[in-house]
């Protein structure tokens, strides 16, 4: 019976992590796509920057409302979307695993599945049970990543025509290491991010249910709910919190992830094949070469796209979840 009820709750954490990882995805793919084409651009991304020193010669993107405008003016509102098919086969898997490794793991600490029991659980716990299930996820599904990053950073006319020329002309070129260039960056990237979000997100709700005691008279049960607003806040805050601590890694892995790959002249220089030793070389490199602004190159898009998408991801994980809940016991 113990494990009917364990699986039944595996079942409602991956089918609401894949909803919700599949709305959110789609729902920001077009700031997913600028954010793409600043971190994989080795020229600069603003016009000061180009005007005081050339690094690789003229940068194609400047600012965002330029990318903006040069995506939709050059490739119609579809290129806002493009890699959005690798992107969700990626991001559906991966909050379905994420979601539910950290519930298994938060039941494991708590001692109970109940989710009223796991908001009690110390903040360490919550960020290290996010990083944990972060790793988990990011292993589970990297391929579909390096597939969705590399149709994205490409514009007209397109290097690779879909999914599966990108696939055999990786394969071709580096083997099945080449399906996972950048994962040990990607690791390092994405255990910090994870457990920030998460942590930040279970810290953010318990403010939020304090907060709520606070405002009513008594301390029942109905006085501590936590509204569908308050959790977007609570997942806008969290989503933030991790991209603006984490961005420079997320710019090193997606440079491992095109170096060596074709690239259209019109979209910058190609980052050669083993440009960067290992992932301190990498940020070394881009720091000296790029400065400062090389490591958060996309960072604007990068907010503005992580803020909605962890509040959306959020909120539609707790709908779902609550949904299925209900049709199921």
């Amino acid at each position: 019976m113990e494990e009917t009820g364990q699986l039944k709750r595996a079942l409602i954490d991956a089918t609401a992590g894949a909803v919700s990882g599949g709305i959110s995805r789609t729902v920001t793919s077009p700031l997913d796509v600028i954010k793409i084409r600043f971190q994989v651009q080795l020229e600069p991304t603003n016009q000061w920057a180009s005007l005081r020193r050339v690094v690789h010669g003229t940068s194609k993107y400047t600012g965002m409302l330029q990318a903006t405008k040069d995506i939709l003016r050059e490739e119609g509102l579809k290129g806002f979307w493009r890699g959005n098919v690798p992107a969700l086969l990626m991001v559906m898997p991966y909050t379905a695993i994420q979601f539910t490794v950290l519930q298994q793991l938060k039941t494991f600490a708590a001692g109970s599945s109940k989710t009223e029991d796991h908001i009690n659980l110390s903040p360490y716990l919550s960020y290290i049970s996010g990083a944990l299930a972060g790793c988990a996820a990011t292993v589970g599904s990297y391929p579909f990543d390096l597939l969705r990053t590399i149709l994205a950073s490409q514009g007209e006319p397109k290097v690779y025509r879909n999914m599966r020329s990108a696939f055999v002309d990786i394969f071709r070129a580096r083997g099945v290491p080449g399906l996972h260039a950048g994962l040990t960056p990607t690791l390092v990237e994405i255990a910090p991010y994870a457990g920030l979000q998460f942590g930040t997100y279970d810290t953010f709700k318990r403010w939020m249910k304090a907060w709520n005691r606070l405002r009513s008279s008594n301390s029942s049960q109905g006085d501590e709910f936590i509204s569908s607003f308050q959790l977007f806040i609570c997942g806008l805050g969290s989503g933030t919190c991790a991209k603006a601590v984490c961005h420079p890694l997320d710019v090193v892995k997606k440079r491992f992830q095109i170096e060596g790959l074709q690239r259209h002249p019109r979209y910058g220089a190609r980052l050669e094949a083993r440009a960067y030793k290992n992932m301190y070389d990498g940020l070394r490199r881009i720091l000296l070469e790029e400065g400062w602004a090389g490591l958060y190159k996309g960072i604007v898009p990068s907010i503005v796209k992580a803020a909605p998408a962890g509040a959306v991801t959020f909120v539609a994980y707790e709908y779902t979840s609550d949904w299925l809940e209900s049709i199921l016991t």
